[in-house]
């Protein structure tokens, strides 16, 4: 427990050092300022409809325009939603499902009516006005820390070339010292040494300032999960029922698979074995004498040789299939199921585990398949020289997530392996976040429920 929680601290500090300097950090910090203007332009359109339509509908003449003018802004609404909701997907991975499509009432008061109710446009206003003061938030936070620290940490710099230019308000050049905004008030720098007190302070908000921006970013991922997706119940239960389906159509598939696995590999490597096993009976019954005996003796040890090479082979393919279905080693825990994994994998692997109660037999199965697609992955597609998996229960969750070094560039919309995983995750209404940019490093994070 103690060589995991010093791996676990270990590489918790080399994910703060090496935080400024990947491309996931390029991305949070781009979403922070390209999502600035879109927060105006949505605060701005929202507060401007919304008063424009209740003003106009006060007055009776007003209400030809004011109800039209609200039931139209709705089709804004959700259009600058799915706006923000594309950046998020784009820039941080959060990949939120649209909500159910506005279908309006027939009849003009019918599509006042439920256009104007329409639930999901007014989440989407919500999150509108909401998303103008976490944006500015995660500016500020970008600037003073970034911006601040580079400031800080370059000080030396800018304090020899600025500390001797200072005006008096007679308009005589004169030294002066150098006076840098500080978190509490103004700090005067007067000698170089004072400088390069700033320089540590620096590299810490450099240091932070990648953590800062994350926290802010995902206060606005938590609000577009809520606010801009199907959140309501009938849209849940069409997206649980889909879900459903998907599960029952993987397992249908995958008992058809193992029903032709059985039928053309370990069947027929059985039945072969009962042929030759019984050609071999009949010579060794069969009664000759002299050198067709000692031939047919020959042929019988051949046949027996086959048959046995063949039991080996259906018990080694019976094994693969069994394993398939329910890994035995799954048996003594998640822990030391990981670590074999980790043990077989054609790339280098760093295990860190902590699970301090034992999941569901489900949720424990789910999370090692998703464990050994990942790393398959990896050693097919990423290139990559060295991978991180790690394990980690938190109150009502299992986390799994795979880093590797590779060229990065995985997508779970392609198809394939991970477009599988996505789906039986969903089976228990888990999740899973991949960060994957076209240089690297690819990290895939599944959060699963502890029981099923």
């Amino acid at each position: 427990m103690t060589v995991v929680a010093t791996r676990s601290a270990r590489s918790a500090f080399a994910r703060i050092l090496r935080a400024p300097f990947t491309p996931r950090n390029w991305a949070q910090l781009g979403y922070a300022f390209a999502s600035f203007p879109l927060a105006i332009a949505g605060f701005a359109f929202t507060v401007g409809t919304l008063v424009a339509g209740a003003g106009f509908s006060l007055s009776i003449t007003g209400l030809l325009i004011g109800p039209p003018l609200l039931a139209a802004s709705t089709f804004g609404a959700r259009g600058l939603g799915s706006a923000s909701r594309g950046l998020a997907r784009r820039l941080l991975g959060e990949r939120v499902p649209p909500p159910a499509p506005l279908r309006p009432a027939p009849g003009v008061i019918g599509w006042l009516r439920s256009t104007i109710t329409d639930a999901a446009g007014w989440r989407a206003r919500g999150y509108l006005l909401l998303k103008l003061p976490v944006s500015l938030l995660g500016l500020i936070a970008a600037g003073y820390f970034w911006v601040g620290g580079l400031v800080y940490l370059t000080f030396p710099l800018w304090w020899e070339i600025f500390h001797n230019v200072g005006i008096t308000d007679d308009g005589v050049i004169r030294p002066d010292p150098v006076t840098q905004p500080g978190p509490v008030g103004s700090l005067h720098v007067l000698t170089l040494g004072g400088a390069f007190v700033l320089v540590p302070v620096g590299a810490a908000a450099l240091l932070a300032a990648p953590w800062m921006t994350c926290a802010v970013n995902r206060m606005d991922r938590s609000l577009i999960r809520r606010m801009l997706g199907p959140t309501s119940l009938a849209e849940r239960v069409h997206d649980l029922e889909q879900t459903r389906a998907h599960a029952v159509d993987d397992s249908a598939a995958r008992l058809r698979s193992i029903e032709r696995d059985l039928h053309d590999g370990a069947q027929a490597q059985l039945v072969g074995l009962a042929m030759k096993l019984g050609l071999a009976k009949e010579k060794l019954g069969g009664g000759a004498v002299g050198a067709a005996a000692a031939a047919d003796l020959d042929r019988a040890v051949e046949l027996v040789d086959a048959a046995h090479r063949g039991a080996i082979e259906a018990i080694t393919e019976l094994r693969v299939l069994a394993r398939g279905i329910h890994p035995p080693v799954l048996d003594n825990g998640l822990g030391d199921a990981l670590t074999t994994l980790a043990a077989r994998s054609a790339v280098p692997v760093e295990l860190v585990t902590d699970i301090r109660s034992r999941p569901s037999a489900a949720i424990e199965t789910i999370a090692y398949f998703c464990a050994a697609e990942l790393l398959a992955n990896v050693a097919k597609h990423s290139g990559a020289r060295h991978a991180t998996v790690e394990a980690v229960h938190v109150p009502g969750l299992l986390r799994v997530r795979v880093t590797d070094d590779g060229r990065g560039g995985a997508r779970p919309d392609a198809g394939g392996g991970l477009s599988g995983l996505a789906d039986r995750i969903r089976t228990v209404d888990g999740r899973m976040e991949i960060s994957s940019p076209s240089e690297g490093p690819t990290v895939v994070t599944v959060e699963l429920p502890s029981q099923a």
